[in-house]
C-alpha cells in the first residue's frame, strides 16, 4: 500500500501484474488486484485478475509446475478507468486464490473436477533485483 497521494492520479487503460513466485506443488493459481483505500480505510477494488499456473505458457498446452521453481506470470487485471483521490492510497494485492470470483484450485496438478483431494501450497513472491515483481499502470498525465 502506498503512502496516501499528494495529488489525484488517474489510471486508465489495460493494467498487467508481473509476478515471480515459486511454490511447493505442481499447479497453483496467482491472483491479483489493484485496490483504492480510501482515507476511511475503505478499500475499493478496481481491477482484478488471475492466472493458473498450468497455463501460464499456453491455453492448450498445459504444463505443471516443478515444486521450489521460480516463474514467471503474467496476470491480465484488464482494463480499467479510475481516479485515485488525493489523500487515498493504492493497494496491490497478491494472493492464490480469489473464490468465490474465480474457481478454487486444489494445487494436485490432477485434472479439474475429477479429485476431492486438496493440498495446502506454500508461496513465494519474489520481488528484487533478480525477480523484480511488479504491477504496470496506465497512468494518465
Amino acid at each position: 500500500t502506498t503512502t496516501p497521494l499528494e495529488h489525484d492520479l488517474e489510471v486508465t487503460g489495460p493494467v498487467r501484474v508481473v509476478l515471480y513466485a515459486a511454490t511447493n506443488v505442481r499447479d497453483t493459481d496467482f491472483t491479483a488486484k489493484l485496490v483504492d483505500v480510501y482515507p476511511s480505510g475503505y478499500a475499493m477494488n478496481v481491477a482484478q485478475g488471475i492466472q493458473r499456473a498450468r497455463y501460464r505458457d499456453s491455453w492448450t498446452n498445459p504444463t505443471l509446475l516443478e515444486p521450489g521453481k521460480i516463474y514467471q506470470y503474467s496476470l491480465d487485471l484488464w482494463s480499467t478507468s479510475n481516479c485515485f483521490l488525493k489523500g487515498h492510497a493504492i493497494r496491490v494485492e497478491i494472493s492464490s486464490s480469489n473464490f468465490p470470483q474465480f474457481d478454487r484450485n486444489p494445487n494436485t496438478g490432477n485434472p479439474f473436477g475429477q479429485d476431492s483431494d486438496l493440498i495446502k501450497a506454500k508461496q513465494t513472491i519474489y520481488h528484487n533485483r533478480e525477480y523484480p515483481s511488479h504491477i504496470m499502470l496506465p497512468v494518465i498525465p
